[in-house]
Order: structure tokens, then C-alpha cells, then sequence
């Protein structure tokens, strides 16, 4: 199996949307905002469903905000 690091655009993407923040993006997708500064910090890999969330809440596709590439 390859090992994979996931990263994510989520903060500059709230950034961009008028510095939402991570509570608030939290409760759109129905997570704590400990949650979201963890995907974030790239500690915690959403769920497939918590994913599409946050990209749906962007207006972006779901590649637009997260990035995998293979572990070296």
C-alpha cells in the first residue's frame, strides 16, 4: 500500500472567502473548531463526507482544497 500525506488550502481558502473563521466553517459542516484547525494543521484527515463539505462550503472542487501526494 502507498503511503500518502494529505495537505489542504483550508485557511487560506476562509481567508479568501472575508477571514471566516474556523468556528464558523466548523458549525457550516458540522464539525468543532478544534476539528478544522486540526485538518488544517494537517494532524487529522476528514472523513470523505466532511471533505466534500468543506470543499461545497468553498464553492470548489474537492482537489481545489486538498492536495495528496505519495510519502517518499
Amino acid at each position: 500500500m502507498i503511503q500518502g500525506v494529505i495537505s489542504n488550502r483550508i485557511r487560506q481558502l476562509r481567508f479568501e472567502q472575508g477571514e471566516m473563521s474556523q468556528a464558523e466553517l466548523g458549525a457550516r459542516i458540522g464539525v468543532t473548531r478544534q476539528t478544522i484547525a486540526a485538518i488544517e494543521a494537517g494532524k487529522y484527515s476528514p472523513t470523505l463526507e466532511a471533505a466534500f463539505r468543506i470543499a461545497h462550503v468553498f464553492g470548489a472542487p474537492l482537489d481545489a482544497v486538498f492536495q495528496w501526494a505519495p510519502r517518499a
